[in-house]
């Protein structure tokens, strides 16, 4: 799977180490969670028929990319990196059962931002990176965010409750 492909914003990622980090997390949690393919991950299960995981993915990028410009205080590809990999624990949170995304066993214990900021840490990212992922939803509302973890919890929120809010 190319993910360059399937997030066009990993190429606005300057740093190459830290855009091949950002893949690094993406196999270690593809493998992990026995995905081949995210285009079949929900993006939550908390709504019936959601999109796809990329396609939130993609659309939480997108908005913190355009804040992040308009702004132009935030370190970009921190920033990017933060969006791409935000619900990267999902992929361990969720598995496929009969032919239905659902919650996995693993996932009834560790929620997918710590999950998700394991991976981040195993593979040497930035602090703030991990912030990102790992105070993005409820469980940031027990630390300090950095500035990008700010956008991208917002971006995130904006997209599901919209969602929540068509269904």
């Amino acid at each position: 799977m190319d993910l360059e492909v399937v997030f066009p914003l990993l190429k606005e990622i300057r740093d190459e180490e830290l855009r091949e980090k950002v893949k690094k997390c993406y196999e270690i949690a593809m493998e992990r969670g026995g995905w081949n393919n995210l285009e079949e991950i929900p993006f939550t299960l908390l709504v019936q028929d959601a999109y796809s995981y990329v396609k939130h993915v993609n659309n939480v990028a997108k908005m913190a990319y355009e804040i992040g410009r308009v702004r132009g205080d935030l370190d970009m590809d921190i920033l990017i990196a933060g969006a791409l990999l935000h619900d990267v624990g999902k992929l361990l949170e969720y598995e496929k059962r009969d032919g239905k995304v659902v919650k996995s066993d693993f996932g009834k214990y560790i929620r997918h931002p710590v999950s998700g900021a394991a991976i981040a840490m195993e593979v040497g990212l930035d602090e703030k990176i991990v912030n990102i992922i790992a105070a993005h939803s409820k469980e940031g509302e027990f630390v300090e965010r950095c500035k990008e973890a700010i956008v991208i919890h917002h971006c995130d929120f904006i997209d599901f409750e919209i969602v929540r809010g068509e269904k």
